[in-house]
């Protein structure tokens, strides 16, 4: 039975949200309701299977599947925003890549204005979230609730790229989430026993026997209850109809870096000429509202090989698929228990650069996407992701309406700067660097994309422009700091607004050097003991 009135409202249930919910719940004191905008629960069939990541990325019934506005600047293509919509969010339905950044992403925070938030200050709640025997117990956690493991090399192709990318000058690092990020690794994931975990499986899930937490389903946020300047519940439409929940103590929205956004602005929270053209009466003006969008963005370069046995491709298709799922069904093993990319380069665009600004992501097998929807393609050979790691543009994510069920306008903006152009082009030029090295190079029959006739930097920026796509690592649109365009403090507090915090991907202030859904598991831990201990 739902109450009308709890202590906590956590908007979202997703890699911030759901470690939230489930903290601020786990002393018994407080009653918390963990509002989800999905009907799936985080045991959804596809979304246990590894490989299930192929089938959730474009189905309604657990992702919002948005696109952003076609840019000119990427050859006037409308990119795919998927967004998990499903009890645990992207943690559910992402690609599983266990990554924290680098040391710099959260020392650059706090010189910006965001006290605490240094790597020293954030490591604790890292260490607390995860359980894992990989590296030191200096950088690493053996308790928490995230197991980590290390992707398994399932074909001599691993260890022929680890030797081409040593032959270059690459290290081979063990712990990329460690001391450095810099070098070749595999890669490390959120996989145990052949099952995805994530913040459903692994906060929520144990936490729905307690009283004092409730996970609503189905509940999609329309707006805020303010009264003054006081947050002082949520208005939701669940089931075709409109409800009102009141908080007690505070709000805190978890609704990822579109999400969020999108309901202060509904509320009456953002630039007041935005809110303005759609009827809707200002409350507190904020500019920072929806601004600040960072990704990682970059092309994908293919080449076939000369020889079968390195590519894994023929186990993701036709008869030799439907044995591996029997394979799996069996002992939880095989092609549908791995994840994609599972192979890592970290480098540095040039020798200027302190710490590594480009990550290259290896996959053993090509991909084909029809409308959205990946499969294993029918090629013997190998892809490699080649993306800025810490992109300086930014865009915008606004609403288009006061329909608080209609899809916001998102607008990403890639390569909009000089140093982001420079390294996306480093980017394709390191990939190359490996691929055109021994003993991997032995094995290469060609390269296909984007092929041997673009060579200049002009003709690899087209390329990259062109057939670039992102890798769903939204931030920063209600970043955190004190300059005029942050929308939240260093404890994630509204400016202006009181009992009203938000906790999840936007506040990142700049983008950390890898993917998302780990550092937003630790804002959600981070941001459970500050409203904690403001409680007490």
């Amino acid at each position: 039975m739902m109450a009308a009135s709890y202590d906590y409202i956590v908007v979202g249930s997703g890699s911030s949200g759901g470690a939230l919910a489930a903290r601020l719940s786990e002393n018994g004191r407080y009653t918390v309701l963990c509002m989800e905008a999905g009907t799936k629960t985080e045991n959804y069939f596809w979304t246990r299977i590894p490989a299930g990541t192929a089938m959730t990325i474009v189905n309604p019934a657990a992702n919002w599947c948005r696109y952003a506005k076609p840019s000119a600047a990427l050859g006037n293509r409308s990119l795919y925003v998927p967004g998990g919509k499903i009890v645990g969010g992207t943690s559910t339905i992402n690609g599983l890549i266990f990554s924290r950044g680098q040391r710099k992403d959260y020392d650059g925070w706090a010189r910006m204005g965001c006290p605490g938030w240094s790597y020293e200050e954030v490591l604790p709640y890292f260490k607390k979230l995860e359980s894992t025997d990989i590296g030191s117990d200096k950088y690493r956690g053996r308790n928490g609730p995230i197991k980590v493991t290390v992707a398994e090399k399932t074909t001599p192709f691993f260890d022929a790229f680890i030797a081409s990318a040593k032959a270059v000058g690459y290290p081979e690092n063990p712990d990329y989430s460690g001391e450095t990020q810099y070098g070749v690794a595999m890669a490390q994931q959120t996989i145990w026993r052949g099952r995805r975990v994530g913040t459903g499986t692994e906060y929520l899930a144990p936490a729905r026997k307690r009283s004092n937490l409730t996970i609503l389903t189905g509940a999609e946020a329309a707006s805020l209850i303010l009264e003054g300047m006081t947050c002082a519940g949520v208005r939701y439409r669940r089931e075709g109809l409109m409800h009102e929940v009141r908080a007690n103590r505070e709000v805190i929205l978890s609704a990822g870096a579109v999400g969020s956004p999108k309901l202060l602005e509904l509320s009456g929270i953002g630039n007041p000429e935005l809110l303005g053209k759609f009827g809707i009466p200002v409350v507190k003006s904020l500019h920072g509202v929806g601004e600040n969008l960072q990704d990682h963005y970059g092309p994908t370069l293919k080449w076939t090989f000369r020889q079968e046995g390195l590519s894994p491709y023929q186990l993701g298709r036709g008869w030799r698929l439907a044995r591996e799922a029997v394979r799996y069904a069996m002992f939880r093993t095989g092609f549908l228990s791995n994840t994609l990319a599972t192979l890592r380069v970290f480098t540095r665009s040039n020798d200027e650069v302190d710490q590594a600004d480009i990550g290259l992501l290896i996959n053993p097998f090509h991909l084909e996407i029809v409308n959205e929807k990946r499969r294993v393609a029918p090629v013997n050979g190998f892809l490699i992701y080649a993306q800025v790691q810490r992109p300086e543009s930014t865009g915008s994510t606004h609403i288009e309406s006061r329909d608080p069920f209609a899809a916001p306008a998102i607008h990403l903006n890639f390569l909009a700067t000089e140093n982001d152009r420079r390294i996306a082009v480093a980017a394709v030029r390191h990939a190359r660097e490996i691929a055109a090295a021994k003993p991997i190079a032995d094995a290469v029959a060609e390269e296909i994309q984007p092929g041997p006739k673009v060579q200049t930097d002009e003709e690899i920026l087209d390329f990259i422009r062109t057939t670039g796509a992102t890798t769903f690592h939204i931030v920063g649109t209600c970043k955190m700091g004190n300059d005029a365009m942050s929308v939240v403090d260093e404890k994630l507090r509204v400016r202006g607004i009181e009992r009203l915090r938000v906790a999840d991907a936007s506040v990142m202030p700049t983008i950390v050097s890898g993917n998302t859904s780990v550092p937003c598991m630790m804002i959600g831990e981070k941001c459970a003991d500050m409203v904690l201990a403001d409680a007490h």
